[in-house]
């Protein structure tokens, strides 16, 4: 059997797209982490598959690059709306794994799209020590973005260790298990907020993070780091990941964190591949 896939990427977040409105791609966790392989498969970050969900123009399925799934993924997002437009689909408002999702496509040069996306509203966001479970004002916040993720906001962000920090925080809090959680490291900066992000699922640093890019805003925000635009109530973060600019506005609300949530940024197409399902 040949699979045929699509490789996006946003932000330096790569994935592998399949179109499955027919139905007939079933993958299993061990041929997912086969083919997300960066030594012995394609290569990704994630894998997606485009299906049909009635009610909406389309669902989006998301596995992380060990198989395991169940997450919305904010890059990922973006890069499966920049796919559906190219099959042609010409509106966006789509079902994932935390619920319904809409989007618009604010640029196209024909390889590269600006996708803005409308993300879930944010109930939880608290303080949390990383060792104990203890809720407390100093050590970072536990959000959840349509995914788990513990954020910290560090000074001198280029010389952190952010895969040992990671590891340990993701590992070792005793409120992240057994789920687990993206592990964001934030530093402020005269213009925009810096983002490292370590993930679940893929187990190290990846480029961008899309869920944990929005979770670092609001974290930020509750932090008192200053917003750089405020408009009506409206909050907006300029985002620099390792290599790309990113934009986050949210509103904060009362009843919820943030609500009117929003992640603007690249997706991009990379390639088309043709894969022979029998060599994983």
């Amino acid at each position: 059997m040949e699979l045929k896939l699509y490789k996006y990427q946003g932000a330096g977040n790569d994935f592998l797209i399949a179109d499955n409105r027919d139905g007939s791609i079933v993958l299993s966790p061990e041929q997912i982490a086969s083919i997300c392989d960066r030594r012995y498969g394609v290569g990704a970050d994630g894998l997606m598959l485009l299906e049909n969900c009635e009610g909406y123009d389309f669902r989006m399925v998301y596995y992380n690059s060990d198989g395991s799934g169940g997450m919305m993924c904010g890059n990922g997002g973006r890069c499966i709306v920049a796919f559906a437009a190219d099959r042609g689909i010409r509106s966006f408002g789509f079902i994932a794994a935390d619920g319904p999702h809409y989007a618009e496509i604010l640029s196209d040069d024909g390889v590269e799209k600006t996708v803005r996306l409308q993300m879930k509203d944010v109930q939880i966001c608290r303080h949390y020590d990383r060792l104990t479970g203890v809720v407390v004002p100093s050590d970072g916040y536990f959000l959840d973005t349509g995914t788990r993720h513990f954020v910290r906001i560090v000074g001198s962000l280029e010389d952190y260790d952010i895969v040992s920090e990671g590891r340990e925080i993701r590992y070792k809090a005793v409120e992240l298990q057994p789920v687990g959680a993206n592990v964001n490291f934030v530093e402020p900066s005269e213009n925009f907020i810096k983002v490292r992000t370590y993930e679940k699922g893929v187990e190290d640093e990846t480029y961008a993070c899309g869920t944990g890019i929005v979770a670092s805003c609001i974290a930020a925000y509750n932090a008192g780091v200053q917003p750089y635009a405020e408009n009506d109530g409206v909050i907006a973060y300029d985002v620099m990941a390792k290599r790309d600019r990113l934009k986050v506005s949210f509103v904060p609300s009362s009843d919820v964190v943030a609500e009117n949530v929003y992640l603007t940024g690249p997706a991009v197409f990379v390639a088309e591949i043709s894969l022979k399902l029998n060599i994983i």
